[in-house]
Order: C-alpha cells, then structure tokens, then sequence
C-alpha cells in the first residue's frame, strides 16, 4: 500500500460549547482521517478554545499512532530563539512563522490560517454561520463600537473557495 500522505489542519471559532461530545467528534474524526484517508500531518494554531482542543485529542492520537506528525504554525513571534524553540517543540515535531503573516498586522491569524489551509488536504472546522465576535471599539475614545469579522468565518470561506475538504463540527454537535 503506497498510499500518498495527507495533511490536515483545524481552526475555529475561540469560544465551543459542550466539549466534552465535541472532544468525542474531534477524537473520531481524526483518528478515521488517520485510518481511512492517509493523514499523518496535522497543521495547528493556538489561539481558540478549538484550536486547544483539537491539540490536545491529536496529542493523545499521537501515543497510538507514533509516525503522525504536529506542526505547529505560529501567529506572533516570527523569530524565536532556541528555549523557545525548543519548548515548543515538546508538544509538536515543528514549528514556524509562514513568511506571508510577516507584517500583516491585525490580519496576521487569517494569514497563518490561510497558510494552514493552502497546504491542507482537510479541514476540520468549528464553524458556525451565525456566530458574531464580540464588538469593539478602534480606541478608548471612540464613541461607537464596531462589529469586527469572524475570523473563523473568512478562514472557512477561504477553504470552500480553495476547494478544501472541510469537516465542520459545529454542524454535527
């Protein structure tokens, strides 16, 4: 069996709601990638309560399954120096800055989740249409907020466009 390898990455929205059934849906779904679509890279972020989620499930996936690979894809610091470097590298096998988040300021997570997804064969998402980021004010002395983008919501359009096999939990839960 000289199955081509396939890289999966996951992104979603910061806050979940019943996580313990959807840590049992992330569990199952990439342990079924894994045995039955030949993933063994998993491309992660770090920011949302999902993103620590689905860290921690393919970390114990990782004790079954040895040769499955975790990178993880970092948002802030570009350049680390090597404690850092190594400190992360005891819950992942790599790491790194992708060069396209480099000054992108406020955009720099829809840049590493764009780069997540542009080297991704899957998507598991926590994506749900109707959810809005809480509002926001440009400064202390602004006098009305603003209702900021999802960033979960533009990743997940940017995997449809990019033709990306796309598991979205949210829906099953």
């Amino acid at each position: 069996m000289n199955e081509e390898k396939k890289v999966c990455c996951f992104f979603g929205h910061r806050k979940i709601s019943d996580a313990d059934s959807l840590k049992i849906k992330v569990y199952e779904t990439m342990e079924n990638l894994i045995l039955h679509n030949g993933v063994d890279t998993f491309l992660m972020g770090s920011k949302s309560e999902f993103d620590r989620l689905c860290r921690k499930v393919v970390s114990e996936l990782k004790e079954k399954y040895t040769y499955i690979k975790r990178i993880y894809i970092r948002a802030e610091y570009p350049d680390i120096n090597e404690d850092y470097e190594n400190y992360l590298l005891e819950s992942c096998e790599e790491t790194y800055y992708p060069e396209r988040a480099r000054n992108a300021g406020k955009a720099v997570y829809v840049e590493r989740n764009c780069e997540m997804i542009d080297k991704s064969d899957y998507c598991i998402a926590y994506f749900k249409d109707s959810y809005l980021p809480p509002r926001r004010k440009n400064s202390r002395r602004d006098l009305f907020d603003y209702q900021p983008k999802s960033g979960t919501g533009i990743a997940y359009k940017y995997a449809v466009q990019k033709k990306r096999t796309i598991i979205n939990l949210a829906e099953k839960i």
